[in-house]
């Protein structure tokens, strides 16, 4: 039986906001690191170049939790220049899922529900939560708070989203990018990620599909932020895509340190009586995450390393899909790598970054 995670699906998004960390990252155990780092990831010493992504660090405290167990290359949880409410309750469900999600997979319903008798390393889950944010009126100081949290040989990345307002030209909507970015940096964050790969945002779409509005905002992002690295984070390219990836990867090349792939897999997810699983418009296709996308992070990664070397690019690659276990890590080490991000494995099991270091 699974654990209870440091997110917990049963309690609403805003209840874990203000109540979270659950599960054992609220013990108040703590992981001692030994010696000096060793592994040097945007130009900053880290004990091992593995951590959590956006996603389940909403707050200082989860942070806080997150460095505390040894994961030391975490990034707070995207946030906008103005409050975003969360989709509606449930947000995640367990999928009744064997195996990887091919993409031909995913363009059939695939079973959620609110139990699991799954182990932790073949879990798989969907997560929709429309990218909310709590407004810089809130994590602005938090972020703060959260800079302050970093040990030695531990970084803190900062994810940012522009937000389309009222009124807002595309120009309008760029620059939104560019200024949440500058915020964050005023705060004394070492590195700022722009999400551009979130898929449940209707009004917003994808954006990393979209190479003319990728260039534009990561030049525009660039010149607010500076000499502080740059992270893009990118969705699945499927290989019918390689063209379109070969550009996204050029037009952003000179702007960017690193690129982390991938976000998740949407697929449409229903109820065992086959109608829609989570409530409200525009929900009958969610990010599929865990074990199921593996495959996928693993393609993205090497696809990437071989574009570096074409491009004679130097950016740096963070690969994020299905780390469950210390093994996941290696593959993704040995496909090229350089720095390797677990959201679901490292939600139910606090122990993960622990576990690699014992062999590293």
């Amino acid at each position: 039986m699974l654990s209870t995670p440091m997110y917990d699906p049963t309690k609403t998004w805003d209840q874990n906001f203000s109540d979270g960390p659950f599960g054992d990252y609220s013990n108040g155990e703590v992981f001692e690191p030994k010696g000096e780092p060793q592994y040097e990831f945007l130009g900053h010493k880290v004990y091992l170049p593995f951590g959590i992504p956006a996603g389940p660090l909403p707050t200082s405290r989860h942070v806080k939790a997150a460095f505390e167990k040894g994961f030391d290359v975490n990034v707070y949880k995207t946030q906008r220049s103005t409050f975003f409410p969360s989709n509606e309750f449930p947000n995640v469900l367990y999928l009744d899922l064997d195996g990887d999600l091919t993409l031909e997979r995913a363009q059939n319903p695939i079973i959620g529900k609110t139990e699991t008798d799954q182990p932790l390393e073949k879990l798989t889950i969907t997560n929709s939560f429309g990218n909310p944010s709590s407004g810089p009126d809130f994590w602005v100081e938090d972020l703060k708070k959260a800079v302050d949290l970093q040990g030695t040989g531990q970084l803190l990345i900062m994810s940012v989203v522009g937000t389309i307002q009222e009124g807002f030209s595309e120009d309008d909507y760029f620059d939104d990018f560019a200024t949440t970015a500058q915020m964050a940096t005023d705060t004394g964050v070492k590195a700022i990620e722009l999400n551009l790969s979130c898929p449940n945002v209707a009004s917003e779409g994808v954006l990393c599909y979209t190479p003319a509005s990728v260039e534009e905002i990561v030049k525009r992002t660039k010149e607010k932020i500076g000499n502080i690295p740059l992270v893009a984070k990118i969705g699945y390219f499927s290989h019918d895509q390689q063209a379109l990836l070969v550009d996204v990867v050029t037009r952003m090349k000179p702007y960017v340190q690193a690129i982390a792939a991938i976000n998740t897999l949407a697929a449409p997810i229903v109820n065992e009586a086959g109608r829609q699983a989570l409530p409200g418009t525009g929900r009958l296709k969610s990010g599929v995450c865990g074990a199921g996308i593996k495959w996928a992070g693993i393609d993205m990664v090497k696809r990437l390393v071989e574009l570096r070397g074409e491009t004679k690019s130097d950016f740096e690659i963070i690969g994020i899909g299905g780390a469950m276990t210390v093994k996941d890590y290696e593959d993704y080490k040995d496909s090229g790598a350089d720095c390797v991000m677990s959201a679901t494995g490292a939600m139910w099991n606090s122990n993960l970054a622990q576990e690699i270091k014992k062999r590293y």
